[in-house]
């Protein structure tokens, strides 16, 4: 079976003017061994990305509400940037019909 992978790479949003810039952190997500056609497949992946958006993305202490602001911005950002992805892989694996309807 080929594995898959759905590389998640943010970049850090505001840095200092003069402070070197910071590295883009980069998570792996394995998918190759999930049936995307399957709804368990579907939601095994969606809690892997989201695991994976954490990790890139930070934790930071509900005391740091700042940090907290800039979590939650980037993963927003991610998920956004995922949705595509995710779609396309789930559609490449179902062999069920696309229903195209009309007004």
């Amino acid at each position: 079976m080929t594995k898959f992978l759905i590389p998640i790479l943010l970049l850090s949003a505001a840095t200092p003017a003069l402070a070197e810039p910071a590295a883009p952190v980069t998570s792996f997500v394995q998918v190759g061994d999930l049936d995307l056609a399957s709804q368990a497949g579907q939601r095994t992946l969606d809690k892997r990305l989201s695991q994976a958006i954490v990790e890139v993305c930070g934790d930071p202490s509900p005391a740091d509400l700042a940090g907290q602001n800039k979590a939650r911005s980037c993963r927003s950002d991610a998920r956004a940037r995922l949705n595509a992805e995710r779609d396309q892989r789930i559609a490449r694996a179902s062999s069920a019909p696309i229903v195209v309807a009309a007004r």
